[in-house]
C-alpha cells in the first residue's frame, strides 16, 4: 500500500496495493482530511489503515516526511503491526498515488476558485472516490508491464 499526502489550496494553480503479476488486485484508496500533515494526523491515518485492515498484514511505502518518521509515527504503527518502507529520497516517481493526486488536483483544483477550503477537499475526495479499481491502477501506472515494482 502506497501513502502520501497532498496540499490542496484554497488558491487554484494555473495550468495504492500490488499483486502478482497477472493477477487482479483492488485498490483502494483511503482519504482522511485534516488541517495540517504533523505527526499526530499520519497517526490518525495509522489508525484509519489499522480499523481498515484489522485481519491483513499491511506495509506502507512512504516518502521521508517527518510525519511519517517522527518516532511516537514509528511506535505506533510498530503497535498496529502496519510495516512501514521508504521510497528512496526525493523520488516522488516511486510511489504510486502521485499521479492519482495529480489528477485530481487538474481535474478538481486547477483553474476554479471554490468558496472555502472544506468545499474544495470535499470535492477533491468525491472525485478519488468516484475512480474505479481500473481507472485508479491506470492513473497511477499500476497497469504498465514496466512499473518498477513490477521489474
Amino acid at each position: 500500500m502506497f501513502e502520501d499526502e497532498t496540499d490542496v489550496m484554497l488558491f487554484p494553480p494555473v495550468r495504492s496495493g500490488w499483486t502478482k503479476k497477472g493477477e487482479p488486485a483492488d485498490v483502494e484508496i483511503l482519504l482522511l482530511i485534516r488541517r495540517k500533515q504533523r505527526a499526530v494526523d499520519f497517526q490518525a491515518f495509522l489508525n484509519l489503515v489499522h480499523e481498515h485492515y484489522r485481519q491483513r498484514q499491511v506495509m506502507l511505502i512512504l516518502d521521508g516526511d517527518s510525519s511519517h518518521t517522527a518516532q511516537s509515527s514509528r511506535q505506533l504503527a510498530k503497535e498496529l503491526k502496519i510495516m512501514l518502507e521508504w521510497l528512496p529520497v526525493r523520488s516522488p516517481e516511486l510511489n504510486a498515488i502521485e499521479d492519482v493526486w495529480g489528477d485530481a488536483k487538474d481535474t478538481i483544483c486547477a483553474n476554479h476558485q471554490f468558496p472555502d477550503i472544506d468545499t474544495e477537499a470535499e470535492q477533491f475526495v468525491n472525485h478519488i472516490e468516484q475512480m474505479t479499481n481500473q481507472e485508479a491502477k491506470r492513473k497511477a501506472g499500476l497497469l504498465s508491464d514496466n512499473y518498477w515494482l513490477f521489474q
